[in-house]
């Protein structure tokens, strides 16, 4: 990525900026390129073309344009109006203010960033960094949680004043961020009062199963439903919230699966009762592979009758107390007597 923009952009002014160069200087791989230019546009048709990628414009405000590569990997192109330490001065983080320039020297670091990345410090870069973009109180905790660094003492404080703000970006940023933090990154999010103001809170659950889907659910709940999640990820969450821990025998336990599947071992580490994780996994495996009748075979109109005869056809199979097509269309008859 870097050989390629270094020989597109050759004898003109580019800087390589951000979470590109603080990745370096920590010895991590590099996945996404930032570069800041006079022209972006120009930049970044130039560079996709070679690349193979596709350029696109990321912000029409700021004239910031991407190249997406294939992996997910990307390279952005931002605009240099002025004097690097300029750009610098915008960003939100010293370690995020560093930068190089693209056809290699020195760093240019104005705020001490490289002394922050060594001391595993995260300092805002000045007073108003998180009224200029509140997104950056979460990114502040994502960076903590991933690098494995901590906010320096007036940025946690400035971070708890302007709480509030948490709520302002986009949903679907705010999501993102949200995506990206383990358990101890949502419990920091607490801690800061950032987690509440979004709809979030708390319990023993956040641990249970190491999943970004599971950890949404367990932190906000029917609150999930204010974020702009998938259709997927409010059928995992209807799923987990409506389980109830279910008795350790056969049909409670196809009752539960009926509920939650393909999700049931999530949802029994929800409720708490991971110990039947044993007793799902060998429902599962015993399950048949073709079903003991079919809705057409019992004679009767459409509606959900036929949906809750095959059910319980089905329960009973998963109970050993039926196991052929003769049994069932039998239980079927009583029931229809009953």
């Amino acid at each position: 990525m870097l050989e390629l923009a270094r020989e597109v952009l050759q004898g003109e002014e580019a800087w390589v900026v951000g979470g590109a160069v603080r990745d370096e200087l920590l010895g991590r791989e590099l996945v996404d390129l930032d570069i800041a230019v006079r022209d972006p546009k120009r930049a970044a048709r130039a560079y996709a073309k070679p690349a193979g990628g596709a350029p696109f414009a990321l912000s029409e405000r700021h004239g910031a344009w991407r190249v997406a590569l294939d992996g997910g990997r990307t390279v952005d192109f931002t605009p240099l109006p002025g004097t690097i330490e300029d750009d610098l001065a915008t960003r939100d983080f010293t370690i995020n203010a560093i930068a190089r320039p693209l056809g290699g020297g020195d760093p240019v670091d104005p705020f001490g960033g490289q002394d922050d990345l060594a001391a595993r410090r995260l300092r805002a870069v000045g007073p108003t960094v998180f009224e200029d973009d509140p997104l950056r109180l979460l990114r502040a905790v994502r960076l903590e949680d991933e690098l494995g660094f901590r906010l320096d003492e007036e940025t946690e404080r400035l971070a708890r004043e302007q709480a509030a703000l948490v709520t302002k970006p986009a949903g679907e940023r705010i999501l993102a961020e949200l995506r990206r933090l383990s358990p101890p990154g949502y419990r920091r999010l607490d801690e800061l009062g950032l987690l509440a103001p979004l709809g979030g809170k708390l319990d023993e659950r956040l641990d249970r199963v190491d999943s970004p889907d599971y950890r949404l659910v367990a932190s906000f709940g029917e609150g999930l439903r204010r974020l702009p999640v998938s259709n997927g990820l409010l059928r995992y969450a209807r799923a987990l919230l409506a389980a109830e821990p279910p008795q350790p025998d056969p049909r409670a336990i196809h009752r539960f699966r009926r509920a939650t599947e393909p999700w049931a071992l999530d949802a029994l580490a929800f409720v708490g009762a991971p110990e039947l994780a044993g007793a799902v996994e060998a429902a599962r495996e015993r399950e048949p592979a073709e079903p003991l009748l079919r809705g057409d075979e019992l004679g009767l109109p459409p509606g959900p009758e036929i949906g809750r005869l095959l059910d319980l056809v089905e329960e009973e199979r998963a109970a050993g107390e039926i196991s052929t097509r003769e049994e069932a269309l039998e239980l079927v008859r009583r029931e229809q007597r009953s």
